[in-house]
């Protein structure tokens, strides 16, 4: 167990240290790239003669890159700069893009950590309702329910919600993501407001997550009504509550895990959207906001925490899958 989670974490550094380089090479080698188009930006905004040296060095506080030294030097001041935190400057917010995205983060993760919890949740306890009621009238409303709102994108029900809820109904916020005049802290007001706008985002995912988890979980629940072990725990007398939680909820349940975890990374993605149709600056809302204005440090910073988050994902999901469920630890389970 201990050698797979080390192999896990040095495949999770070496996919960051990847993208790492990745980013470097679009910015070293792109033609017409960051900082050819940084160059050129500030030597139109330099008045009176242009100092070359005086530019670069300026590129290298955007970039962290020095275009004077050798290629090889760029790319480990690069590597260095990025590990040690550093991601460049913004060019239209002119701040540091690491404290540009470590404020929108936890914001970013209000959404995606409250809309995927609510989505998982209610597509399970919906799946296990309608495994149990196969057949019946709630199980065949439930299904085409869940596979037409499953097939709604997002953000087309992030721009209905928005129009009918918001400014129709004027229900919810239209923008932001906390109430005006409000600190920011554990206190009511701003807990209720932090809510409130981002209440809309969360059900236009939730709305159109459910229905895929609600169907695997019933797919798996009916699997696993029809296995021998299962007929086996009724004749002992068990209770039916005991035999719906452990033996049926758990092992349908188990399949679905590591599916959750990758899909943390594919919703922060998302995310770029999502949070441009509400105005939520959150990560996606300034990565969106970088890509319109060419800022490439901010971009980047951008991919970066993206990156980084599917890793972790993935990680966590094979790291405690066997804690789960010993059965996927394999040989590491033998001398039992």
């Amino acid at each position: 167990m201990v050698g797979r989670i080390t192999k896990r974490v040095a495949q999770a550094i070496l996919t960051v240290y990847v993208v790492i380089s990745l980013t470097f090479g679009m910015i070293r080698l792109m033609p017409g790239g960051p900082m050819d188009y940084l160059r050129g930006q500030l030597i139109q905004s330099s008045s009176g003669d242009v100092n070359m040296q005086q530019i670069n060095r300026l590129v290298e506080v955007y970039t962290n890159v020095n275009p004077d030294k050798p290629v090889w030097q760029q790319y480990i001041d690069y590597v260095i700069s990025i590990a040690s935190g550093d991601l460049g400057r913004s060019i239209i917010y002119s701040e540091p893009v690491a404290d540009i995205l470590a404020n929108a983060l936890p914001w970013t993760l209000l959404l995606m950590v409250t809309s995927i919890f609510l989505t998982f949740v209610l597509g399970v306890s919906l799946g296990a309702v309608m495994a149990y009621n196969e057949g019946e009238l709630i199980d065949v409303g439930t299904t085409l329910n869940g596979i037409f709102l499953n097939s709604v994108p997002y953000y087309v029900a992030g721009i209905l919600l928005v129009y009918v809820l918001g400014y129709q109904l004027g229900w919810f916020p239209t923008g932001g993501r906390m109430t005006s005049g409000t600190t920011v802290g554990f206190n009511y007001p701003f807990l209720a407001g932090a809510l409130h706008h981002a209440a809309l985002p969360i059900m236009s995912l939730v709305i159109t997550g459910f229905g895929g988890w609600a169907l695997s979980m019933r797919g798996n629940s009916i699997r696993i009504l029809g296995e021998d072990y299962l007929r086996v725990a009724q004749l002992r007398g068990l209770p039916s509550r005991r035999i719906s939680l452990w033996y049926v909820g758990r092992n349908a349940i188990l399949p679905m895990y590591t599916g959750l975890m990758i899909s943390i990374g594919f919703v922060f993605g998302g995310s770029v959207i999502l949070e441009q149709i509400f105005r939520y600056p959150g990560v996606g809302y300034y990565l969106y906001q970088s890509i319109g204005a060419r800022d490439y440090p901010l971009m980047m910073g951008g991919f970066l925490i993206i990156t980084i988050t599917v890793a972790i994902g993935v990680f966590i999901a094979d790291a405690t899958y066997g804690f789960i469920d010993p059965r996927a630890g394999g040989g590491d389970h033998e001398s039992y």
